[in-house]
């Protein structure tokens, strides 16, 4: 209730400014009719007008944007031309004037919606039954004018994307821009993987492997039972961690948990195997995500994990995952010393597996700490 209050009373204040700013973009807009009506079959002439009427506008339609990201929380491109400026100022000045209209009548409904609780002090009231009609009537007209209030702002935002936002061509070529771009990191994405992958193969279980064969051949050839019998106690113990090492990467190239048990399954084998305690907070998680999302907020703790345990220097981590809205969020703290790279390998493979799928991941790591990631994936 009090954040409903606190938005009221900010959009309140943003249409009355808007209603005084309106004042102004009506006068621009007639100014701008007059000395353009002289020279419309003139291009030079016209040009030479539009000129300092355009670099008006755009600065009119800069304060304007100010006015919409403070107070009604409206956000629109900072690029615009003059002429889609003054095509706004030119139509915006309508509802900016209605605004101190509504809130005008909003100002006379709360006066009378209210009467009942100071008249008696300010006149003798001789008919009660007269002043609570007025009452309801008041608090009537306060409530359509605060439902108006709401509607402005919904139209100030309709205008504003429409004259200051970007055109369809332009949300068309950036979206082609992020997919291309999402595409190769993707790709590069699966080459890093690809070359991990390899890397982990080559320098642990390949190892262990070629030194479990050492191991057999040396007791194979050896004459004394006792040495041979140490020589395969050594061999039993390598296979062992080569097989802990093979289940390792193969874990990190995709968990069957996952697929079987579901994402807070395979969570929970991840926070089983951390070195460090972690505290785990779950949100809305009454039905499973797609497998998709899942599997890239498996990785987004994955990396974040082991990277905290490597290089952080932290004694405990902190994790919330959170599925509401068609968003998994998941959010890893540590209280480590900070300082990590957004652009090292493994933070941009996550980065690259999130984008995409449309989602954003932040690093948050000042020196000294804590460092935070968060990750929000569209599950859509």
């Amino acid at each position: 209730m009090k954040a409903l209050v606190r938005r009221g009373v900010r959009i309140a204040a943003g249409l009355a400014l808007g209603a005084c700013t309106a004042l102004v973009e009506l006068l621009l807009t007639l100014v701008s009719a007059v000395v353009l009506l002289p020279v419309l079959a003139w291009p030079r002439g016209r040009c030479a007008v539009l000129r300092p009427v355009f670099a008006v506008a755009v600065r009119m339609a800069t304060v304007e944007r100010r006015r919409l990201a403070v107070l009604l929380d409206i956000h629109v491109s900072p690029a615009c031309d003059g002429g889609r400026a003054l095509r706004y100022l030119a139509v915006r000045w309508l509802p900016g004037l209605l605004g101190a209209v509504v809130l005008a009548y909003t100002v006379v409904g709360a006066g009378f919606g209210t009467f009942f609780a100071y008249g008696w002090i300010i006149e003798d009231i001789d008919n009660p039954l007269t002043v609570a009609f007025s009452s309801a009537a008041g608090l009537l007209l306060f409530f359509l004018s605060a439902q108006g209030v709401f509607g402005l702002a919904l139209l100030e935002r309709k205008l504003a994307q429409h004259f200051l936002g970007p055109s369809p061509s332009d949300v068309l070529e950036n979206r082609i821009l992020e997919l291309a771009a999402s595409r190769a990191g993707v790709v590069e994405a699966v080459q890093d993987e690809r070359r991990r992958i390899e890397r982990d193969l080559h320098d642990g279980v390949q190892q262990r492997l070629v030194a479990l064969g050492m191991l057999i051949g040396r007791a194979r050839r050896s004459q004394d039972p006792a040495h041979a019998r140490h020589l395969l106690l050594q061999a039993h113990e390598e296979s062992r961690r080569a097989l802990t090492e093979l289940r390792e990467v193969a874990w990190r190239v995709h968990p069957t948990v996952l697929d079987e048990a579901g994402l807070r399954a395979a969570v929970e084998t991840v926070v089983e195997r951390c070195t460090m305690p972690v505290m785990v907070h779950y949100g809305d998680f009454n039905t499973e995500p797609a497998r998709a999302p899942s599997a890239v907020a498996y990785f987004v703790v994955a990396e974040s994990v082991t990277n905290a345990v490597k290089h952080s220097g932290a004694s405990r981590l902190y994790l919330e995952l959170d599925w509401r809205d068609g968003i998994l969020s998941v959010s890893i703290e540590d209280d480590g010393v900070g300082g990590a790279d957004p652009a090292g390998g493994g933070l941009t493979g996550l980065s690259r597996r999130v984008a995409a799928l449309d989602g954003s991941l932040r690093v948050d790591s000042p020196p000294g700490g804590p460092t935070t990631i968060t990750a929000e994936i569209p599950c859509a």
